[in-house]
């Protein structure tokens, strides 16, 4: 009964969050938008207020530990394949300096406004017992974010991956998320508790990339160029891959941070071969996608609040999406102003940086299982990261041009 019961939850988030998502494609926005707003339609706002009894039935909170087991399985996959994929587009070197002025004041700017923000919202929106420095510094990742995936989708679908602009926006949101991933370690480290926890946290962090660079990286480095030289692993080495992925998931998971850090660090460490990275998005990536992050979604739905949008919470919510378009749209193109770029050229690549998808929601989940944020500010956060994306699409229509008709075949993750 209790597996009849998980298939009937994972079938209805299925259909509703691929019904949502062609619905978006429609109006020309990544399908993922629409999973995404599949969460809201699955959580209490929508679907909890339409049909009470049937809702409070279907996620009753006794049947969800296999959701989220499913979810965390999907975040991690899904980490893996980004670090995998991060890396330097071609070009970078010559203009690292750009990207590097793009990238970090695409990401200061917005934290610092996160920080300047954090007095009126941790009153009212912090749980109780979370001090104001570890709330504050959570504010300031998560209003630096950007997602690479989602970039590299819009600007693949619009052929200018290979522009000027779109190598100089690819590099800087690398580098963005770099610096945001490291500062969000640093305060889930820094929340974990006192001074001792921090020192464990810290130390074993460096000891695991220290491990995951100076020895897994040659590892599957030759094991990849003895067992798979075309780029295409066999099923046992498949297994290892992803043992590696699971183990280091774990291992940061033990630490105190999250899983995702782990398996992030470990898709970076593999070798930047293309016809890997195709393998992988054909066999990894495409369950993760598909299958496991409408989970994910549905989860975080649940997770929100009808009273964020009413009474003094609505003023908090307007000045969130104000503070994160205003901050990425402007830090990105400060930094591309004074790389030597135009206007047109730097607001396109601030637009570009203001896009966020579904590594925000990562962090909203993150900094939600640590305790920093509660369900009234996540379901904020969820608002900000929907609206911020698809803002991107008529904003780069506006400072670079439409985008030529789509050709080909749709990348596995659709803009996630």
């Amino acid at each position: 009964m209790q597996h009849s019961h998980l298939l009937l939850q994972i079938l209805i988030i299925l259909a509703v969050a691929r019904a949502c998502g062609w619905l978006l494609r429609h109006f020309g926005q990544p399908a993922v938008i629409g999973e995404m707003a599949a969460g809201f339609v699955l959580g209490p706002i929508v679907f909890g207020a339409l049909f009470p009894e049937f809702h409070a039935s279907l996620f009753a909170k006794d049947s969800l530990p296999g959701l989220t087991a499913l979810s965390n399985l999907g975040l991690v996959l899904f980490m893996f394949v980004v670090g995998a994929e991060l890396r330097a587009p071609d070009g970078v070197r010559a203009q690292l300096k750009s990207a590097g002025a793009v990238g970090v004041l695409g990401v200061l700017v917005p934290m610092a406004l996160g920080l300047a923000i954090s007095p009126w919202l941790h009153p009212t929106l912090a749980p109780a017992g979370v001090g104001f420095w570890p709330f504050a510094l959570f504010m300031a990742s998560a209003m630096s974010i950007t997602a690479f995936p989602v970039m590299a989708r819009i600007l693949k679908d619009r052929g200018m991956t290979q522009t000027g602009l779109g190598r100089l926006a690819l590099s800087s949101a690398a580098i963005a998320d770099v610096f945001a991933w490291v500062m969000l370690a640093l305060v889930l480290a820094l929340a974990g508790g006192g001074y001792a926890d921090f020192v464990k946290i810290a130390v074993g962090a460096l000891v695991l990339c220290a491990v995951v660079f100076g020895a897994l990286k040659p590892l599957y480095a030759a094991l990849l160029r003895k067992h798979a030289p075309d780029g295409r692993p066999g099923l046992m080495l498949l297994a290892a891959i992803l043992i590696g992925a699971i183990a280091c998931a774990a291992a940061t998971e033990w630490l105190g941070l999250h899983a995702v850090f782990g398996a992030f660090l470990f898709g970076a460490c593999l070798p930047r071969d293309d016809r890997l990275l195709r393998y992988l998005s054909e066999r990894v990536e495409f369950i993760a996608v598909v299958l496991l992050m409408p989970i994910v979604f549905a989860l975080a739905g649940l997770n929100t609040r009808a009273d964020a949008f009413a009474g003094p919470a609505l003023w908090a919510l307007l000045l969130i999406l104000v503070v994160a378009v205003l901050g990425k749209i402007a830090g990105g193109a400060a930094g591309a102003r004074l790389a030597g770029y135009g206007w047109r050229d730097s607001l396109a690549a601030g637009s570009l940086m203001n896009a966020r998808g579904l590594m925000e929601l990562i962090v909203m989940k993150v900094g939600l299982d640590a305790g920093l944020i509660g369900p009234e500010l996540f379901t904020m956060l969820l608002v900000m990261a929907i609206v911020t994306t698809v803002m991107t699409g008529p904003l780069l229509n506006l400072f670079a041009g439409r985008a030529p008709a789509p050709v080909g075949g749709h990348a596995p993750r659709d803009g996630a």
